[in-house]
C-alpha cells in the first residue's frame, strides 16, 4: 500500500487526537444494564473534522440487544462531497466495567454485515482512499460482508468489534477510539479512551 493510501485510510477511520481525549471525570454514568436496553439512535451533533480535510459523521441505531452503525465519510464540512459511507450490524453483549475508563463498558459488537456505499467518482480520490479494488459502483450499497474492502476485514476474518461504551445521565453515548488501522478485531486492541458524545436522535 502506498504511502498516500495509507495517510487517506488512517485519516479516514481514526478521528483527529483532539477528539479522542476522555471525557470530563465529573460526567456520571449510567450502568450495564441501561446500556444493555438500549433503543433508538444516537448520532453526531454535526460533521466531525477528521483532519486533512475530511470530515464525517456516525450514527449509531439500538433495538432489541442489535445495533447497527452508518458512517459518512466527506471533503467538506456539509457533508455533500462524500468520499464513501459504511454500514455494519449485529448484536451486542456488555462485558466487565473498564479497567481503564470509569464510567465505560468493555463491550462486544458482532458484525454479521458489512457494506460500502461509494460517493467519489474521482479515480484518483477512489484509489487514495483504497477503495479501487473493491468493485464498488457509485451511490450503490456493496456487501463486503465476504470479501472485505480496503481495511475493513471480511466478516470470516474480523466479525467481532471489541470496543468500550458508556451512557451518560443525559443519554449521551460515548464509543472508544479506534486506532488507526482500524482493528479491534481482538480483545486486546480495545480502546483506552473515549470519543466526544453522540447525541440521542428518537
Amino acid at each position: 500500500m502506498t504511502r498516500l493510501k495509507t495517510a487517506c485510510l488512517t485519516t479516514a477511520l481514526t478521528l483527529a487526537a483532539l477528539l479522542g481525549q476522555p471525557a470530563r471525570a465529573e460526567t456520571t454514568y449510567q450502568d450495564a444494564d441501561a446500556i444493555a436496553a438500549l433503543n433508538g439512535t444516537w448520532a453526531s451533533p454535526a460533521a466531525e473534522d477528521w483532519g486533512r480535510g475530511t470530515f464525517g459523521t456516525r450514527s449509531f441505531t439500538f433495538k432489541g440487544g442489535t445495533w447497527s452503525l452508518d458512517f459518512a465519510l466527506a471533503l467538506d464540512p456539509g457533508m455533500n462531497a462524500k468520499v464513501f459511507e459504511f454500514h455494519t450490524t449485529g448484536t451486542y453483549d456488555v462485558l466487565a466495567p473498564s479497567a481503564t475508563v470509569p464510567g465505560a463498558f468493555e463491550m462486544l459488537f458482532r458484525e454479521d454485515i458489512k457494506a460500502v456505499t461509494l460517493g467519489a467518482t474521482d479515480p484518483g480520490l477512489i484509489e487514495a482512499f483504497g477503495l479501487a479494488g473493491c468493485n464498488l459502483t457509485p451511490d450503490m450499497k456493496t456487501d463486503i460482508s465476504a470479501t472485505g474492502c480496503a481495511i475493513w476485514k471480511p466478516v470470516a476474518e474480523c466479525g467481532e468489534d471489541h470496543d468500550l461504551l458508556a451512557l451518560d445521565a443525559d443519554q449521551n453515548l460515548y464509543f472508544g477510539v479506534r486506532p488507526a488501522d482500524n482493528d479491534m478485531c481482538t480483545p486486546d486492541k480495545r480502546p483506552t479512551a473515549l470519543l466526544p458524545a453522540v447525541v440521542k436522535q428518537n
